[in-house]
């Protein structure tokens, strides 16, 4: 095991991951697709941590002209083998390559001068441009402002071309512009407030770099979500955007199942292949099956150090899934009875836009669908175009992406809790006003989302949280412990006057509802759970059976 190459886990440097020999999957032959296709301009839609940042360093690797020779980073690959004429570009051209992924600060002023950090860094590698001569003493001038960071702010949007057109005097050669992550700092300006001013500067630093800029040869950016809306591409008629309902470059961001076999073949763990399906699978791009590659190797490299450990979400945390929660949180009843349909297992079916905006998510439900596809948290099983609207039918692609969904309802669920008064429904419950705790219950009901996996223990958990916690009172929950056990008990804790026993119940048929009752209440009988509270000394012990049916429930004492 030890002579095995290593995981790159969260190496997104390509030259980093072939000097230090860790496993690559070869995607070298997007090299030649772009190539081949000739666009000016390329923008990759893709999820988070599906290789968008790897490629995006290999594609500068290869093309970037530098003093040190980089072609034996390609040895053996698959480009290698894709012909000379591909060759010939290798190592040719200056390369500006920058990475907004870094912009998430919670304040304009902050995320402005992050960018500008970006844009001096990228000047910096190319500090050589000062020694000399070799520009024109204006561009030179302007060139050393932004690099001293001294510039006016106007000048950082426009300094993209300024740097490219400086490229271009020295080398002689058009330059490649690769730009990272560019709708980051629009996401993150979305949900921070200044997103207006976020979209101003992206737009004028695009114009200025990819719209009329003679010292172009080709650029690509990357992102979750392409945006038009706000006309950040305005008049880029040499745009070609490819996202994930197209097959063109369907193989060459997140990992095809033969790649995903060959991986559990080389670190043996075959056995553990329809494991990685169940969780990691379900995405699709254009036809082609993809898996997540972060969690694909992530969950290898738990694998060989402990066989024995389970699947985890590894992709719940490389973000916030503030989306996911913005529309649980703040969405209208219908979006979140949509989630419930999806939590169970069926598909939803809605339009979908494939330009859309941050903006939007707060405006316009429709568009939340269009995020969740898009930025991984949904899939498409079927689509059709009616009257010029593409609607699409969308499931959750895997048991790890249902587990965030899960996760982030069961906090949401909690916060809801912590913040709202129970106290009605407490009183209810001690007063034995039977009909007001049914209409309490089936109001809350109302406010959240429901899922059939463990059907019983989501009400149990439900009916526990809103219980806990009231002062002078214990609560116990004891699912867990089995046969023999209630699912939850209510002691007070000094008098010890009172208890009450509650055995929850679930059917997904309203008829049963009072049978279930009944049955909860014979149960407590049977079992004989009050001796426990006779022998601690409690007077009063009030005894429920409590069934529930989606949104409804019925209780009986």
């Amino acid at each position: 095991m030890n002579e095995r190459k290593a995981i790159p886990i969260g190496i997104e440097d390509f030259k980093e991951i072939i000097n230090r020999n860790c496993y690559l999957v070869d995607k070298t032959l997007l090299i030649k697709d772009i190539l081949d296709a000739g666009a000016k301009v390329t923008l990759f839609t893709r999820p988070r941590r599906f290789g968008k940042t790897l490629n995006m360093s290999m594609l500068k690797r290869y093309f970037e002209k530098t003093d040190e020779d980089n072609s034996y980073l390609f040895n053996g690959l698959k480009i290698s083998e894709a012909g000379g004429m591909y060759y010939q570009y290798m190592g040719q051209y200056p390369v500006i390559s920058i990475s907004l992924k870094s912009m998430k600060q919670p304040t304009w002023e902050e995320a402005f001068f992050q960018f500008k950090n970006i844009i001096i860094s990228e000047f910096e590698r190319y500090d050589h441009l000062l020694s000399g001569d070799r520009l024109k003493p204006g561009k030179r001038n302007i060139f050393e402002s932004i690099y001293n960071g001294m510039a006016d702010d106007v000048m950082y949007s426009t300094s993209l071309r300024l740097l490219s057109d400086c490229l271009n005097a020295v080398y002689n050669k058009n330059v490649i512009v690769l730009i990272d992550e560019y709708d980051v700092p629009l996401e993150n300006a979305c949900f921070n407030g200044f997103y207006d001013k976020m979209i101003n500067l992206i737009r004028s630093v695009f114009e200025s770099v990819l719209k009329t800029n003679d010292s172009l040869e080709f650029g690509v950016l990357t992102g979750c979500l392409r945006i038009s809306k706000e006309s950040i591409f305005t008049g880029l008629n040499n745009l070609k955007v490819n996202s994930i309902r197209f097959e063109e470059y369907s193989n060459y961001f997140g990992f095809t199942e033969a790649e995903v076999r060959e991986l559990s073949e080389y670190y043996e763990i075959e056995d553990k292949f329809d494991e990685i399906k169940q969780w990691y699978d379900g995405y699709r791009f254009g036809t082609t099956e993809i898996y997540n590659p972060w969690s694909v190797l992530n969950y290898i490299q738990t694998a060989i150090t402990m066989p024995s450990a389970p699947p985890e979400p590894y992709w719940s945390n490389t973000s916030s899934n503030s989306i996911i929660h913005k529309l649980i949180t703040e969405s209208e009843i219908t979006v979140r009875d949509m989630i419930e349909e999806l939590m169970n297992g069926e598909s939803v079916s809605v339009p979908i836009f494939e330009d859309t905006v941050y903006a939007d998510i707060d405006v316009n439900n429709d568009s939340i669908w269009s995020f969740l596809l898009f930025t991984g948290y949904l899939k498409i099983i079927n689509s059709k175009n009616i009257d010029n609207m593409l609607y699409a039918d969308l499931v959750i692609p895997n048991i790890e992406v249902r587990t965030i969904y899960q996760r982030t309802i069961i906090q949401w669920f909690k916060e809801k809790v912590s913040a709202d008064p129970r106290q009605e429904l407490f009183e209810a419950l001690l007063n034995e006003e039977i009909e007001k705790i049914e209409d309490i219950l089936c109001d809350w009901l109302d406010e959240t989302i429901s899922y059939h996996d463990e059907k019983e223990q989501f009400y149990h958990g439900f009916l526990a949280g809103l219980l806990s916690g009231f002062k002078g009172y214990t609560l116990k929950s004891n699912r867990e412990s089995g046969n023999g056990r209630p699912d939850i008990m209510l002691m007070e804790r000094r008098r010890r006057e009172l208890a009450v026993v509650i055995e929850v119940k679930d059917t997904r048929n309203f008829k049963d509802l009072e049978k279930l009752c009944d049955e909860g209440l014979a149960q407590i009988e049977k079992l004989n759970y009050e001796s426990e509270l006779k022998n601690e000394g409690y007077k009063k012990i009030l005894k429920y059976g409590i069934a529930f049916c989606q949104k409804s429930c019925m209780v009986k004492q």
